[in-house]
């Protein structure tokens, strides 16, 4: 493979003053994230340690092999939401490696109104279970939470996704052969007290940890009987009497060191083979991507830069390089790993949909995972482009892209707008893992398109009328439009809602999509198979 060679003056004024920009949005992500994990001082973890209880981050750390990464998913979900009252929506997950084992860890924060769940906190659960079944990997649940928040009851309980969907994947991941270990480090009420019940193996804390259907409340209020938590569904309880769960720890650090020996008996599952080569670090600074990286989404950046700064050596076998230029394709490694790269040049033409949709058949035939690298603004538009089939063509890179049963990465570097976003494997086209930067932005459309769109309807709509929209009314409506978007654009509100698995330094790029491959080489990849692709 080739080197890319840099065109990038990183003394130029553009460079030094992108560099500057971005600087401010990493210190922004920084603070925002710090804000979520720093609250040593809060009232309710001042609480929580004065039990002799470590916190959700502090178990999955002892939990996770010495001088391991932990790819925590979605850290700031749920942020701006709730006046910010439940920071990382109560729930902590992401994929650690036990014992060897690539490893799914649900652990609840008892911090964050007792680890009770609102919308955001079931859907990081879920998604993590999704996770695991996808890439066939073990799931731990450290368990600590008081069920569903009861004032959000509406939005919690009773859809397809909502709470009882937990049980259902653990049922389905229990028949796939997917191994579950349960570590009840504190309440496990109601609904939640089938997560241990239907774990392979569950772990409960001495005087700590409980489970029951129904607490000491509910229990007096339907029988009259008075029970105390610990007579109900303490560990003693369960552990001589019960049977619901099947190992008595005497803190954290005791369950822990449990939950790590009964991984020394999980079998260690075939995996993926690809060809791997010893690692290389870039040839370019990743953190030159400070300097190049799309702040303003109106100025084009050549996607090779970017490409430059994430594989190893800088090298790059560019496919097609010379045909539809508008899209970026070509073999590379990451930390050793094969990929193949299709990432954004401009906007998608047809010949841009057919060279994608070919490059995305090679992949699929040599077993190779995938990365997109999003920074688009949708297909091209236009009466020409229409009668020349823009249509057709791009449903041919739309069926290549939902077909492909090779590992699909998505990194949303730029905007990602419109059918360009479903093309390019958003989150509907079910990528294993999907990350934006700090910059980035994605809607239906961009802010400036949406705008015209509406106002031109508005005023279409006064002149069939008689009318004509004034000046004044035509700014205050596109002011409007484009405060809407750049809010609901935003980064941090598609990471608040779980519609990323969270937002990442450009720096670690390269490392966060490492640990996704190692993941996905869990279960063996099944054969592509594709529809009718209209000719």
């Amino acid at each position: 493979m080739y080197r890319i060679k840099s065109q990038i003056d990183k003394t130029s004024q553009t460079y030094l003053a992108n560099k500057v920009a971005y600087t401010e949005m990493m210190a922004t992500l920084h603070a925002r994230t710090s804000s979520v994990i720093n609250r040593e001082t809060e009232k309710s973890v001042l609480k929580h340690k004065e039990r002799g209880k470590l916190l959700a981050r502090e178990r999955i750390d002892l939990l996770v092999d010495q001088n391991t990464p932990f790819l925590e998913l979605s850290t700031l979900g749920a942020f701006g939401k709730y006046e910010n009252q439940f920071p990382s929506a109560g729930i902590i997950t992401g994929i650690g490696v036990i014992q060897g084992k690539e490893t799914i860890i649900i652990a609840n924060d008892a911090t964050v109104k007792g680890g009770t769940y609102i919308k955001e906190t079931i859907r990081k659960h879920v998604r993590a279970q999704e996770i695991a079944m996808e890439n066939h990997l073990p799931c731990v649940y450290m368990v600590d939470s008081g069920g569903a928040f009861l004032p959000d009851q509406a939005n919690v309980f009773p859809d397809r996704f909502d709470f009882g969907r937990f049980f259902y994947n653990q049922a389905r991941m229990s028949a796939a052969g997917i191994p579950q270990i349960s570590i009840v480090m504190g309440s496990c009420t109601a609904g939640g007290a089938y997560v241990p019940a239907m774990s392979d193996e569950t772990i409960i804390v001495k005087e700590q940890g409980t489970i029951f259907i129904g607490g000491p409340p509910l229990v007096k209020a339907a029988t009259g009987e008075e029970v105390t938590a610990e007579e109900l569904g303490g560990a003693d309880v369960h552990t001589s009497i019960s049977g619901v769960a099947d190992h008595f720890a005497e803190d954290d650090r005791h369950a822990i060191s449990i939950c790590r020996n009964i991984f020394e008996t999980i079998e260690n599952k075939e995996k993926q083979k690809i060809d791997v080569i010893p690692v290389e670090e870039p040839y370019y600074d990743p953190k030159e991507l400070y300097g190049i990286a799309p702040v303003d989404l109106k100025k084009a950046v050549d996607a090779r830069e970017i490409i430059a700064r994430i594989v190893d050596g800088s090298r790059f076998q560019e496919f097609k390089a010379r045909y539809a230029p508008t899209i970026i394709t070509g073999f590379a490694h990451i930390m050793g790993f094969p990929v193949g790269i299709i990432a954004n040049n401009g906007v998608l033409f047809s010949e841009t949909s057919l060279k994608g949709a070919h490059f995305i058949e090679l992949c699929t035939s040599r077993k190779i995972p995938i990365i997109f690298l999003q920074n688009i603004t949708g297909f091209i538009v236009g009466k020409e482009y229409e009668r020349k089939g823009i249509a057709r063509d791009g449903a041919k890179l739309v069926h290549a892209v939902a077909n492909a049963n090779v590992p699909k990465f998505t990194v949303v570097i730029g905007g990602s707008f419109g059918a360009g976003n479903y093309a390019m494997a958003g989150r509907a086209y079910d990528p294993r893992l999907l990350f934006m930067w700090p910059n980035a932005k994605i809607s239906v459309m961009g802010g400036e398109q949406a705008s015209d769109v509406l106002i031109q309807v508005k005023r279409d709509q006064l002149k069939a009328r008689g009318k004509e929209m004034p000046q004044d009314d035509i700014d205050k409506l596109k002011k409007s439009i484009l405060d809407k978007y750049e809010h609901e654009g935003s980064a941090y509100y598609s990471t608040a809602r779980m519609w990323d698995d969270g937002i990442i330094d450009p720096v670690d790029t390269r490392k966060v999509l490492a640990m996704g491959i190692a993941m996905s080489l869990c279960k063996k990849w099944e054969e592509t198979k594709y529809g009718i692709f209209r000719m």
